[in-house]
């Protein structure tokens, strides 16, 4: 039985929401449209060598990270600005909502930060973070374990032990397409 696979439109559509919460999660407010953006462009040209049958949001979410990591490595590799910047645009409502999440999440180590937004905000098993992490199942476990102590030490806007659910409703109240 041959299997086709839908409409590139409707993946977008389906998935678009939960790769921009990925791409919000790993870099944050600013950048995440442009690695939403970059994310599906790059899955419009792959889409059609894509086997019949494949996870599509695993898909989705391996192009999210590694557009993630092209464009921290490239931050990375920009020059320092010596002149006073001007101001920056002002913030969107999401923004300012997001802005203690998003700073107790920057601070984490990016292995902390991308386990924790994979497992915990897009919901994938440890396996798969592991396979995009590029390690252990362990490893990747570890690693988010690791990230939400350190969230619920540093976080003050919602200090419960499900304060998890804060960073989740954040993202989708603003991976919203």
């Amino acid at each position: 039985m041959s299997t086709t696979l839908p409409p590139f439109e409707e993946i977008v559509t389906v998935h678009g929401p939960t790769v921009l919460r990925v791409c919000r999660a790993v870099l944050g407010p600013m950048d995440a449209d442009d690695a939403w953006s970059e994310t599906f462009l790059a899955a419009l040209r792959a889409y059609p060598t894509l086997r019949p049958g494949s996870n599509v949001e695993a898909w989705l979410v391996t192009i999210a990270h590694r557009k993630a990591i092209d464009q921290t490595r490239a931050r990375a590799r920009q020059p320092l600005p010596l002149d006073p910047l001007p101001e920056l645009p002002a913030p969107t409502v999401a923004d300012r909502l997001d802005g203690d999440l998003w700073a107790a999440m920057q601070a984490l180590p990016f292995k902390q930060r991308a386990a924790v937004a994979y497992h915990h905000v897009v919901g994938m098993p440890y396996a798969d973070v592991a396979a995009l992490l590029g390690g252990s199942q362990d490893a990747a476990r570890r690693a988010a374990a690791d990230g939400i102590a350190r969230l619920r030490k540093t976080y003050r806007g919602d200090p419960a032990p499900d304060g998890i659910a804060t960073l989740r409703k954040s993202y989708e109240e603003g991976g919203q397409r």
